[in-house]
């Protein structure tokens, strides 16, 4: 799932692929989409973004001259778990381009698609930040760290510290990659108590005999949490590409898979949080992890795990059925069990579930019997289908 700093790249893509070009027409939207049509049309416009914590403005601005004459028009952005922007021919769009920018003549007409396959990506008309959010981790870092510790009574500060930091309240950019490896540098157990984490740094105040020079050295070699909220998405923005997501070339993911210490990372574990996501670690989990849930160890079986495995947290597959269950259905009237294949645009959330099968109540012994016998001879006749085994992780 894009995170903070995969926004601020994706600002970066835009402001550097869309420099110097010029827009017209109007926003065309997929008929598809359930996001807002973009009531916006001029002859000639340029386009712009920036970013905060996990939302994108992208920013209309006709030029001097334009027909009809309007105001410039800004939108935001959320990523949800695929977004992103693509700078395509307008002939050969990649697929899920659920919005599209088109060039002004003359030139090859080129488009700005907003894409996003699993389609949990969100845009909002008026350019406003949503409301709530913090401050951002990455270019507010100050105004960030005084509203954590200003409000360490809220409740959330009762809960594990791996979930505080997906309160975008407080920690606006952090996400389930992110989460991960700063705990993992600073050896916090996941499950730690956040304000036991978070009051420590209340208190913490370096001394006024240290130089500037020193001040930082210190912080360098020292970070705090709160401090590797801000300087580990940093490292990511400063790999480039597009960090972590669906990439077009797999040179333009090494370096972001490389720098991985922890997160999906052969050799740690790993257990869902109470919102069912999974966070990964080293060592202990901490007091307040899951009872009677044991931790999953990452096999150090072949290589790194690629993109499509990092995807946070995609949901268990249904099991193919075998040919006796496919019989058996049959017998029963019951509909057919589609394959684990999900459709693209549904929610991946939802469960594939199946009618359950109720009982008939007491029937005479021949016809059961006589359904018992079919099933078996069925069973002889049909070599043993070993269901499909599915990650889920």
């Amino acid at each position: 799932m894009p995170e903070g700093p995969e926004l601020h790249l994706a600002s970066h893509f835009v402001n550097e692929a869309c420099r110097g070009l010029v827009f017209g027409g109007a926003v065309e939207k997929s008929p598809v989409s359930r996001n807002p049509e973009v009531p916006f049309e001029s002859s000639a416009y340029c386009i712009s973004a920036s970013a905060r914590g996990k939302e994108l403005r992208l920013t209309l601005s006709p030029l001097p001259g334009a027909q009809p004459s309007r105001e410039a028009m800004a939108l935001i952005f959320r990523f949800g778990m695929s977004g992103s922007f693509q700078l395509a021919p307008s002939n050969a769009l990649p697929p899920h381009a659920h919005l599209r920018f088109y060039t002004a003549p003359p030139g090859p007409r080129l488009a700005l698609c907003f894409v996003d396959i699993r389609r949990f990506g969100h845009w909002d008309l008026g350019g406003k930040w949503q409301p709530g959010r913090g401050p951002c981790v990455l270019l507010e870092y100050e105004q960030f760290r005084e509203n954590v510790l200003r409000n360490l009574e809220d409740k959330v500060f009762d809960r594990p510290i791996c979930e505080a930091l997906l309160d975008q309240r407080f920690f606006n950019g952090i996400g389930n990659y992110l989460r991960a490896e700063i705990l993992y540098r600073l050896k916090i157990p996941p499950f730690e108590k956040a304000r036991t984490v978070l009051e420590a740094l209340k208190q913490h105040r370096p001394s006024p005999e240290l130089t500037l020079s020193q001040k930082i050295k210190a912080k360098l070699q020292n970070p705090d949490l709160l401090e590797l909220c801000h300087s580990v998405p940093k490292e990511v923005v400063q790999l480039g590409g597009k960090g972590y997501g669906q990439e077009s070339g797999e040179d333009d993911f090494a370096a972001f898979r490389a720098w991985l210490q922890c997160y999906g990372m052969a050799g740690m574990s790993s257990l869902r949080d109470r919102h069912g996501r999974t966070i990964w670690f080293q060592g202990d989990p901490g007091p307040l992890a899951p009872r009677g849930v044991k931790s999953r160890k990452k096999k150090s079986k072949g290589s790194q795990p690629g993109p499509e495995d990092r995807m946070e947290d995609p949901p268990p597959q249904s099991k193919a059925p075998s040919r006796a269950q496919k019989a058996r259905r049959g017998r029963r009237g019951l509909p057919k069990q589609t394959t684990a294949h999900q459709p693209e645009g549904t929610s991946l959330q939802q469960d594939q579930k199946v009618p359950p099968v109720t009982g008939k109540g007491k029937k005479t012994g021949r016809r059961a019997n006589s359904g018992r016998c079919r099933l078996q001879k069925i069973k002889s006749d049909t070599p043993s289908l070993e269901p499909e085994r599915t990650s889920a992780s």
